[in-house]
Order: structure tokens, then C-alpha cells, then sequence
């Protein structure tokens, strides 16, 4: 007889949400005067030395547009006060809607690269592309090393999260203009 918990079968089409739960991010971008922002899901953590991301930045955007030329682009951890701007960015297109005066997003000038870092979030990273034009022709997937990074101390200290029970913390969303917050922390200690 089995132990595990009932289950629920889940269309292929939609498989991703079951791992879509990483915190969105506001992908920044810049070139030749304009600027634009837009929402992904799709982002993780490749490498410690030097750091690296990768980063999904489907064909037809804007966005995409601006990282092929500029070969940067920041990533922005955002937070619950900027969710509707979040979803906004992650909806409109920047060649029909300029998204650069989204509420609570003001942009800001990087320290290394052009691409804009945005206010209302927690944390930044600018980011310069390291050119893989296979994955990122066939895949959409854009690998970036991670130049600069900063982050709120209210939420980000001593290199961990520490997410205070009434404090900011980063939404992560699940499709149909659906997020969550991070959850509360807790530790295990190895068996």
C-alpha cells in the first residue's frame, strides 16, 4: 500500500508551475537611449566564481531586443508593494506601452552596466551577457555573470534572507496573475 499523499494528474502543457516557484524578477534592459523593463519567472543561479544567471527573455520582447545589442541586462527581486508593476511589466509589451514610469519602479543607473536597476525592490544584479548564441536562439535562455549585486538590509544581511514577520518580502508568481510571498524561514539540522 503506498504512503505517499493523494495525488492529482497535472496537463504537460502546464507541468512548469510546479517548479515556477523561485521569486519573480524584473529583468532591466538598455541601448541607444531607450529603456524598458519586463517580468520573468525563469531565472536561477548557475555558478559561485565568478557568479552567473541564466535567465529566459522570449524572442519577440523588447527586452530581448535591448540585451542582444547593449550584452547586459540587471536582474531586480521585487516586492509585494510593486506586484501590480510586476504583473504590468510582465504583460505589456515595451514597443507598445513605455514602462519606464510604472508606479514604484522608478529606474536608477546601475554602477557597472547601462541597463536600469528598479526601485521597490529588494534586491539587484547587473549583469553582463556571456554570449552563447545556440541556447540563446533555440532556447530563449540567456546566461549572464553577475558584475554587481546589492541588496535591502532590511530583508538581506550577513548573506542570508531574514524576512521579518511584518517586513517586505519577495513575491513569486504562479500564473493568472496569481503570487505568493516568501513563507517564514525555519532550519533543519542534518540527520
Amino acid at each position: 500500500m503506498s504512503t505517499l499523499p493523494p495525488r492529482q494528474p497535472v496537463e504537460l502543457a502546464k507541468c512548469y508551475r510546479l517548479l515556477n516557484h523561485g521569486p519573480t524578477v524584473l529583468v532591466g534592459s538598455a541601448h541607444a537611449g531607450r529603456r524598458n523593463v519586463m517580468a520573468a519567472a525563469w531565472t536561477m543561479p548557475l555558478d559561485f566564481s565568478p557568479p552567473k544567471v541564466a535567465v529566459v527573455i522570449d524572442r519577440t520582447t523588447l527586452t530581448r531586443e535591448l540585451v542582444e545589442a547593449s550584452g547586459e541586462f540587471s536582474l531586480n527581486v521585487p516586492s509585494r508593494a510593486v506586484a501590480a508593476a510586476a504583473l504590468t511589466a510582465g504583460s505589456v509589451s515595451g514597443r507598445e506601452r513605455d514602462k519606464s514610469g510604472l508606479p514604484g519602479l522608478a529606474m536608477d543607473a546601475a554602477s557597472r552596466i547601462g541597463a536600469p536597476l528598479l526601485d521597490g525592490c529588494l534586491a539587484w544584479l547587473e549583469c553582463r551577457v556571456i554570449p552563447e548564441p545556440h541556447i540563446q536562439d533555440r532556447y530563449d535562455l540567456f546566461l549572464g555573470e553577475v558584475v554587481a549585486a546589492w541588496a535591502d538590509p532590511r530583508v538581506f544581511r550577513d548573506g542570508h534572507w531574514e524576512f521579518a514577520p511584518d517586513g517586505p518580502r519577495s513575491i513569486h508568481y504562479v500564473a493568472g496573475g496569481n503570487f505568493f510571498e516568501t513563507g517564514a524561514a525555519f532550519e533543519v539540522a542534518p540527520e
